[in-house]
């Protein structure tokens, strides 16, 4: 399975197939908003949507942009995981 960034998301692919994606939006230049993230039923428990959320974080320290969590699940990983905080918008 693959990473793709697409277009305002990042979605992975099995094969052919898209089986999850985190949805983004921007606010100005250097904001990035997670909307929705989702993954295909039949592959739920694989970690994958964590693997989003980490790519995003990725790409937001490569851009040095800060992220606003807006999804429940984006929000709950950043409570779980202090080491994404620097990348968090805290306005």
């Amino acid at each position: 399975m693959k990473i793709i960034k697409g277009n305002d998301r990042f979605y992975i692919m099995d094969k052919e197939h898209e089986v999850g994606a985190v949805e983004l939006s921007s606010a100005g230049d250097s904001l990035i908003i997670i909307a929705s993230t989702h993954v295909d039923d039949a592959y739920k428990g694989q970690g994958l949507a964590t693997q989003l959320i980490e790519r995003v974080v990725e790409d937001a320290r490569a851009t040095g942009k800060k992220i606003i969590p807006l999804c429940s699940f984006a929000v709950s990983e950043f409570e779980r995981k202090p080491e994404y905080r620097d990348t968090l918008n805290n306005a």
